[in-house]
């Protein structure tokens, strides 16, 4: 198989390339990423020299940009990473989330449409996130079924590329396939995201910001396992179909950084009771969903895949990774 994996140089995108790569020297990978502040070549460092494997620095809304890559490349699989993804980024500069999320989506899915007309096996699986679905009361999970009612122009343009691939889809026969994740945490998540920050506050004596009063809930899925469950929907996955992957481990922002206190203080024989006073609650933000929960059933049943992780045990995972790469929970990527 000929891969096309746009932000591989991203969090999950560089997790992936990491995981398959090395795994499957019968494939080729390209990773193509336009090396934003959330790209970071050191992400790719164990992989840089693997013959399968090599990059083009892309922007993915370049139309002949992406045109060049399709001609040299003719890849037959997609897996498309590649998104603005903060929220907080989104609701101070929508722009740059329409530009990449949506008329990237775009480009992506009118070259495959163009190059797949002749026959092969062909996929475009789409990565997207459970905040297309809005937000959750006390109760209840998401589902594939769930209606789309996305809050933030984050969510509101990874809404928008669903909608664009599953129209791909029915209109033109494009082979698709889609996942809708809960909140990723692992190695080289960008510095600015929830635990890094947490852990950065800590490791430095300073003050844990935590929205409101902390009682937000996520599912947390490790990376790794993220990666596994797009791995199998790729292989295994029925076309057109979407799949929710969670990681089954609510935690209420509040309980997670009590949780990562008492991990920091293992590790480095702090006393947790001040690293818990170190938690200070600041203004909510804007228009804040309060609980995502994913119920993964139907992922588990087609495909069998479930998290191999615990939250407790991928929280351990990471604080290790960033305890070992410091440097890594800077706010702003130095080296590119």
């Amino acid at each position: 198989m000929k891969f096309l994996v746009t932000g591989g140089a991203g969090f999950i995108g560089a997790n992936f390339l990491n995981r398959f790569v090395p795994q499957h020297p019968e494939h080729r990978f390209l990773n193509v990423d336009a090396m934003t502040y959330a790209g970071n070549s050191q992400n790719l460092e164990v992989i840089s020299g693997h013959p399968n494997y090599s990059f083009e620095q892309i922007d993915i809304a370049d139309r002949r940009e992406l045109e060049y890559v399709f001609r040299e490349y003719n890849p037959d699989t997609i897996v498309h990473f590649a998104a603005e993804s903060h929220v907080d980024r989104s609701i101070a500069d929508p722009e740059a989330f329409i530009r990449t999320n949506i008329i990237g989506t775009f480009q992506l899915l009118e070259l495959a449409r163009i190059s797949w007309q002749a026959a092969g096996l062909h996929l475009f699986h789409h990565v997207s996130t459970d905040e297309v679905y809005g937000s959750l009361g006390k109760d209840g999970y998401f589902t594939e079924e769930s209606p789309y009612s996305p809050n933030s122009p984050y969510s509101a343009s990874k809404a928008s590329s669903d909608h664009l691939v599953r129209a791909y889809s029915h209109t033109y026969g494009l082979p698709v396939t889609l996942t809708n994740c809960s909140n990723n945490y692992g190695p080289y998540q960008h510095g600015e995201k929830l635990i890094p920050t947490v852990l950065r506050k800590l490791l430095h004596g300073e003050p844990v910001p935590i929205y409101g009063d902390g009682s937000n809930v996520r599912d947390w899925l490790y990376v790794e396992d993220h990666c596994d469950a797009i791995w199998q929907v790729i292989h295994k996955g029925r076309r057109g179909e979407t799949y929710v992957v969670g990681g089954n481990n609510e935690k209420s922002n509040l309980e997670l950084a009590l949780e990562l206190c008492e991990i920091v203080a293992d590790y480095t024989g702090r006393d947790v009771q001040a690293l818990r006073q170190l938690i200070t609650f600041v203004a909510d933000r804007a228009g804040h969903d309060q609980r995502y929960a994913i119920q993964a059933t139907k992922i588990k049943s087609e495909l069998g895949w479930e998290p191999a992780q615990s939250l407790t045990s991928g929280l351990r995972k990471t604080v290790e990774w960033y305890l070992a790469n410091p440097l890594r929970l800077q706010t702003e990527v130095v080296v590119q």
